[in-house]
This record gives C-alpha cells, structure tokens and sequence, in this order.
C-alpha cells in the first residue's frame, strides 16, 4: 500500500522542540503519519525518537511546535488524553501482568464494574474475543499471560490498543522479544491487517531488514533534527545509514588481515558435552581469531558459551587455554583462568542495572582495587575512568545508573568491565542486539582492537551479515551440537544455512 498519494496525514507534528537541562532532546522537528501507513522512525540511540514519542504519547509537554490530527490542532497533557485521541504504544518491553488471563491485560484498569460491585467478567471476555477474531488471532482470552509464547503476548498488547480504539499505534523493537523468525511473520501479517483497517503504524527498529519487510515510508531523526524521509522502497540501505549517522557507513565491519594458519591456539575445547544442553563437540579459537557461532535459535550457541564459562556443566571432554587444561566447573573458575563473558540479555545478565556506572565496572574486579578487602577509591575511579575514555561510553561520570544509558552504551559498560581483567579469551553472545547501527561500528571496532591485541574472541549472533563480516572463522551448531567449521572465504550465507537447516551430515 502506498501512501504517498494521501493529501491529509492523519497526524502532523510541526517545528517540535523540548529540551532538557544541558540537553537539547528535539530542535525543530517535523513529522507525518497517513491513515493505514506503516512508517519507520529511524535514528541512532539519542537522536530524540524516544522523546517525540513521549511527547505524542502525552508523558512531555512540547517547549515549541504544534500537534495536528485530523487537519486540527491538539495537545496532549497527560497520556489518558492521548489515548482517548486513539494513541497507544507498546513498548519494547512488555507492559503485561503473567499471573493475569489475557482479558484481564486487555482491560487492566478499564474494567466494566456493575452497580453491584462486581466486574462484569463475560462482556469483556466476549469483546476480548471479537478483538482477537478480527486480528485472526487464535488466542483464548481465558488462559494465563505466562502460558502464552513471547509472539502471542506482543498480539495481546496489541489487541489491547485495538480495545482502547487506537487509531495510532507506535511499536517500539516489536521483535525484540520475539524468539524465532515464524514468530516474526505472525506480527508481520498481523501489521498487514492492521494497515487493511485503516490502522497506522510507528515503527521503531534498528534493524534494517525489518524496515524493508514492513514499512511503506521511513523518517530519520539526528541529534534532536528531522533529516529527512522517503518511501523504503526508494531508499538503499547504506543512504538509509549515512542519513542516521551523518557519515557514510561502506565500511561498517572493520578490514581485517586474517589470522594465519600457524597462529597459536588459545583455546580448545575437545569432544565437550552436557546432555541436554550441548553435544559432544569439538573445535579450537586461535590468537587474535574472531570464531564467529551461527546457526538456528534452539541450536545450542549460547548453551555453548555457558558450557565453556561454566553455567553448565562440563559432564564430558575437556578444555584447554594456552595449552593448559582449565578447570569449567564454575564461572568464577572461568574467569580466574581469564575468561570473559558478554551474555545474549545484558539487563537481565549482564548489569545491575539501577546501580551505577562505577559499580557495574567494578564488579567482578574487587580483588584489583582493594587491598584486605578494603576498596581503594582512588583505585576504583581510574577503573572506571579508564574504562569510559577507552571504550568511549557516553555519560557525566561513573555516577550515573546503568538504566540511563542508551543499549550500546550499556554492552560497553560490560565490555569495559571485562577489559580491566586482560582476558586471554571473550565470549560475546549477541553483541550489537538492539543498539544502533553507529554503536555497531564502535563494538566492531573494539573487537578488531582486541583481536589485534592477540585475545581470542567468540561471536554469537544471529545476524548472518555480521556473522560474515567479523568472522575469521564460522562454526555452524545445529540440535546442540557442532556440524562444521568454515573458513572465511567458504563461508556464505548459503553455506551456513545449508549446514544449520541440516542439508551437511558432517561437520
């Protein structure tokens, strides 16, 4: 469906400004959305996507700018004002209660109480049901928020502004909870029924197939300023980049020599299993190697980073760093023999994320600052300052909570805690999941420095692109165990996939 041709947007925000003290969140920004229009919002973390958000959501009040619907001009004071104007928006992360049924989620604080007292239960199951018919959505609105698949509770959350008559939808990440690409399709083709009644989309998303498979038009915001839009069929992907970060972007993954042949073996892992959890496998990561982990969710990548840290444990094989066999039988094991571990869900993993930068950092580190279990302050400071100026982390001071910054600013807080050690090995398990692409490039960079360096590092990701551009070697895993190791010029997406999906029978 193409949108170009309508003559009246349905929502226009003109000249927008809010700032903030020392910040300067919007400056003039101008913004459309047409009646069954899916439209991307692009910008890197910080480029004020989020505050014009809040801004047409009703949580801030707008310095400078008007807000138009409908040809006529609005203001939204608080956010039941706006959802009363047919707003909503579902955030990245799932605004719902798992211990209630899904009709209860669907009306939380609507609920339509009789004369009596009581909740008249029925009416709102029946008009829960109608909602989910009309999204041909096979759900039961009577069943637990817990028992649903991650896919299933984002449809929930959106059958909820459907019950709240939002004419206006922002979806902020909708996939970054989903689990697999079948899940990925239903919100697709539910999107799809959503633009045939009439319903407009706000699509928020840093990754770029997505804005292809699901968007008509794409806006792109910098530093506060609206850069520009255009239809997603008329833009390429690398205009798309060089729009976001003011620069052109032809070479995202850094160039790398290769890493010879003879190069040392840092670590090896022989014949190493957990059943359940990984297969018997085998395979090596040499000095200065990016070993880049692909394969199907479900397949047992990160099962095998947590095998090799010592989540898991190691029932069979063994493990060997610089040719001395270590001992996996638990994470601090792991790291006292000097190796590190970025997990796939930093917030819930990774961070404490309401503490500060410097305790985060820290962490982890205490035997190095500390002297009789006594923390030296001066010690830790340097830490941490070493740690922000090197991995050049956005932020006042060591002072400010984790929570504040933005999600590549958050992997780099994990990084820089790591780092203080000098690992001889890191894992890094989804490395640039939901941060932007200009955060991308810094992570690649940092990688390419580390490797130089002589540290061996593990890459899992799920991006074949980025698995194909900082591998130096791919290892495929398939139903929890390794079936192939290619070496950079053999290594494609095809051939990936081909060993993934089960079309190899050997490794």
């Amino acid at each position: 469906m193409t949108t170009a041709t309508q003559s009246q947007p349905i929502l226009e925000m003109r000249g927008i400004g809010k700032s903030f003290p020392g910040v300067k969140a919007l400056d003039g920004v101008d913004f459309s959305l047409y009646k069954g229009e899916v439209l991307a919002l692009m910008g890197e973390n910080g480029a004020g996507k989020s505050t014009l958000m809040k801004i047409l959501s009703g949580i801030y009040s707008p310095d400078a700018g008007q807000i138009i619907m409908d040809g006529e001009e609005v203001s939204f004071p608080d956010t039941n004002t706006a959802r009363d104007a047919g707003i909503s928006i579902i955030h990245q992360e799932l605004n719902l209660c798992e211990n209630l049924s899904v009709v209860a989620n669907v009306f939380l604080g609507r609920e339509n109480v009789r004369t009596c007292g009581y909740i008249n239960d029925r009416e709102a199951e029946d008009k829960t049901r109608a909602i989910l018919q009309s999204l041909e959505l096979d759900i039961d609105p009577r069943v637990p928020m817990r028992n649903l698949s991650p896919a299933q509770k984002q449809m929930v959350e959106i059958a909820k502004a459907i019950s709240q008559n939002a004419r206006i939808i922002v979806m902020d990440e909708p996939t970054s909870s989903l689990t697999a690409a079948e899940e990925e399709e239903v919100l697709y083709g539910l999107i799809e029924r959503l633009k045939a009644q009439d319903v407009s989309i706000i699509y928020i998303s840093h990754k770029m197939q997505e804005i292809y498979r699901a968007c008509n038009r794409v806006t792109v915001l910098r530093d506060g300023q609206y850069i520009g839009d255009s239809a997603v069929k008329d833009i390429s992907e690398d205009r798309l980049v060089e729009m976001m970060v003011g620069r052109s972007f032809d070479n995202i993954y850094p160039h790398a020599p290769g890493v010879p042949d003879d190069a040392p073996v840092v670590f090896e892992a022989k014949e190493v299993h957990s059943p359940g959890v990984v297969e018997p496998s085998s395979f090596t990561v040499r000095q200065g190697e990016i070993l880049g982990f692909a394969g199907l969710v479900g397949s047992g990548r990160t099962e095998m980073a947590k095998l090799i840290f010592g989540v898991y444990p190691l029932v069979g094989g063994s493990m060997s760093l610089n040719g001395e066999s270590i001992d996996a039988s638990s994470c601090s094991a792991a790291i006292n023999h000097g190796i590190a571990f970025v997990p796939e869900d930093r917030k819930l993993e990774g961070l404490s994320l309401d503490h500060s930068i410097t305790d985060n950092i820290s962490a982890s580190n205490y035997t190095q600052v500390s002297v009789r279990g006594v923390l030296k302050k001066k010690s830790v400071r340097e830490m941490v300052d070493q740690g922000i100026a090197r991995l050049r982390i956005k932020t006042p001071g060591g002072h400010v909570s984790a929570r504040a910054l933005s999600g590549g600013n958050q992997q780099k807080i994990i990084l820089a805690r790591w780092l203080s050690r000098k690992p001889k090995m890191i894992i890094l398990d989804e490395p640039t999941r939901g941060i932007d692409v200009g955060a991308k490039a810094e992570i690649y960079a940092i990688m390419r420095e580390l490797a130089a360096a002589g540290v061996a590092i593990i890459m899992i990701s799920s991006d074949l692109p980025e698995v194909l551009g900082m591998s130096d070697r791919v290892a495929v895993m398939r139903e929890k165990r390794l079936v192939a190791i290619l070496d950079r010029r053999e290594a494609t997406q095809e051939s990936i996939m081909t060993h993934a999906a089960g079309g190899s029978k050997h490794a």
